[in-house]
């Protein structure tokens, strides 16, 4: 007797319905506000102030209700120059209680690039902290754009093209205020958007949606892995993708654990909180991991509670990581990525020593490739490398945790992103087991101190000054910052030009970050180039390395 049961077809709409209108990032937070009440969420030990998950949703609840009261609704971009504290949280977690978008920027950005921004995502407020008020007051005039609101974080009185900024203390609405509306959304929704430096050194626009959100805090949550009873402290600015979704806090808030927060990076802080506090992670770039390990060896201090310290950025070579087992914690972890994409290969504790060096395998959703890179094209992504450690090709990846989307950048948008796979431009080598080896950049990027220096815009920079010919700017290995911004320059025949005009130049130029600046500088009769005219940066790199072993390089 026929059941009717050989005609049945799954429908999947019930489950879509729920996936994507109930799956996203904030219906965590408010589970935790419920499940973990009482547990601590968020903790500023230098400003004495900590929050429960139930004070947190209500707190970012006042924050939603004061901004919709301004007007602030769902879609309207919310820019926010903070540094790592708990109003940066508040306001992250608050624009999602929005539907709005939060676009948290690099502090360290010039007043010009700042502008850049605020033309480029045209938004309805403005958030900045007092120590950043003298760029952000000249980014505003600099701006075609201004924001409705300009709210100020640890206020002091200032006035900006739209009038006084508001004290953030006074935008958050009363206790016990009704939250706005929740949005109406689904899962693919902007939540997120964070700058990025694009080809030109200008900042570019990376958007995430809310489903991108809940994939990298469960990456977190698996890779770590991250409990409830953690106690994190991510040491690299929140601004960052590794900074706002490694141990920071995205994961932190979604699994119910507690974020740390640190305002700025001292050694010997973080390894005081580490016994006070009893923090379990530590995330930061290897150049805070060899001050933590240089710090605990001149005063030893108790780290037991430590589960693991996350290091991003670039890789770690074997020395370091033995010593840093040694010193700081035998559990160390070390994520490559973009913030694009966030991180795609994970080496683990297990990895080390043996692979230290590499950036590790492919993180557990993602697929990671090196793929061939030629002249006149960009490979498919099925023309792989050879898998022996040798050739030299371009990582690629496919993630989940990947917004696939620039801010008005569709250019760069259809040159990164193909078939559902980002081309990052790094050079890397991967072996018989999938251990992925960077080895360079195709854009001659340089890292200082974890954040990305474009030549090409320094170089422009250099060039307007009317006594400069031309510039080629390099990195220079440096064991602190990574890489050492260092400038050769061809002078203008007959005019008098020396480092500490240069350096003066940079200070003052709108549209330069301190970060980018060069430390050092060589003059040269001439610049090599290519058969076609372009820079040979790879020939002055090398050149750098020399010079500076034989003390020609000039710092201002």
């Amino acid at each position: 007797m026929s059941s009717g049961n050989h005609h049945y077809r799954y429908d999947p709409e019930s489950f879509r319905g729920v996936f994507e209108q109930h799956f996203g990032y904030l219906a965590g937070v408010r589970r935790n506000s419920l499940r973990y009440a009482t547990r601590p969420a968020l903790h500023d030990p230098a400003g004495g102030r900590q929050w429960t998950y139930a004070q947190l949703w209500e707190d970012t609840g006042r924050l939603a209700a004061g901004l919709y009261e301004r007007g602030v609704r769902a879609e309207d971009v919310v820019v926010f120059d903070l540094l790592n504290g708990p109003e940066f949280a508040l306001v992250w977690i608050a624009c999602q209680r929005l539907g709005a978008i939060a676009a948290p920027i690099n502090f360290r950005l010039a007043a010009g690039e700042v502008a850049h921004v605020l033309d480029d995502s045209r938004p309805k407020v403005f958030i900045l902290d007092s120590s950043l008020t003298a760029a952000g007051a000249e980014a505003l005039w600099l701006a075609d754009h201004h924001p409705s609101l300009v709210v100020g974080v640890n206020h002091q009185d200032w006035t900006s093209p739209v009038g006084a900024a508001i004290p953030f203390a006074e935008v958050l609405a009363p206790a016990g205020s009704e939250p706005p509306p929740a949005p109406e959304r689904s899962i693919y929704a902007e939540t997120t958007r964070l700058y990025t430096s694009g080809t030109t050194g200008l900042p570019k626009g990376v958007s995430l949606p809310d489903v991108v959100e809940v994939f990298s805090a469960h990456d977190v949550i698996m890779h770590f892995p991250l409990s409830p009873e953690d106690r994190t402290l991510n040491m690299t600015p929140w601004f960052h993708r590794g900074g706002l979704y490694s141990g920071g806090p995205n994961p932190v808030f979604y699994v119910g654990a507690c974020a740390v927060a640190l305002r700025s990076f001292d050694a010997a802080t973080v390894l005081d909180w580490v016994a006070e506090h009893q923090l379990t992670f530590l995330i930061g770039a290897p150049t805070n991991l060899a001050m933590l390990a240089a710090e605990q060896q001149a005063r030893p201090r108790e780290l037991s509670s430590l589960r693991g310290i996350v290091t991003m950025g670039s890789p770690l070579d074997r020395e370091s990581c033995l010593r840093y087992q040694e010193l700081l914690t035998p559990r160390i972890f070390n994520g490559y990525g973009t913030t694009e994409a966030f991180w795609n290969t994970f080496l683990r504790p297990s990895d080390l020593p043996a692979h230290a060096g590499s950036a590790g395998r492919a993180c557990t959703d993602d697929d990671v490739a090196v793929v061939k890179v030629y002249e006149d094209r960009v490979a498919e992504p099925d023309d792989l490398a050879a898998q022996d450690g040798q050739e030299v090709g371009e990582v690629i990846v496919r993630s989940v945790k990947s917004g696939y989307a620039y801010v008005n950048n569709n250019e760069e948008q259809t040159a990164r992103f193909r078939d559902g796979w980002l081309y990052i431009g790094d050079l890397a080598t991967w072996d018989e087991e999938r251990y992925v080896t960077i080895v360079g950049r195709k854009d001659d990027m340089i890292i200082s101190g974890g954040e990305n220096v474009h030549p090409t815009q320094v170089e422009a920079i250099l060039n307007e000054h009317p006594a400069v010919a031309d510039s080629v700017v390099v990195g220079l290995p440096d064991e602190r910052w990574g890489e050492l911004v260092v400038a050769y320059v061809v002078a203008s025949g007959g005019v008098p030009l020396d480092a500490a005009e240069l350096d003066r130049h940079a200070r003052e130029h709108p549209m330069l970050a301190d970060y980018k600046r060069p430390r050092a500088y060589r003059f040269i009769d001439e610049i090599p180039l290519t058969a076609t005219g372009k820079k040979l940066h790879y020939r002055l790199r090398e050149q750098a390395l020399a010079d500076a072993q034989a003390d020609l390089l000039e710092r201002p």
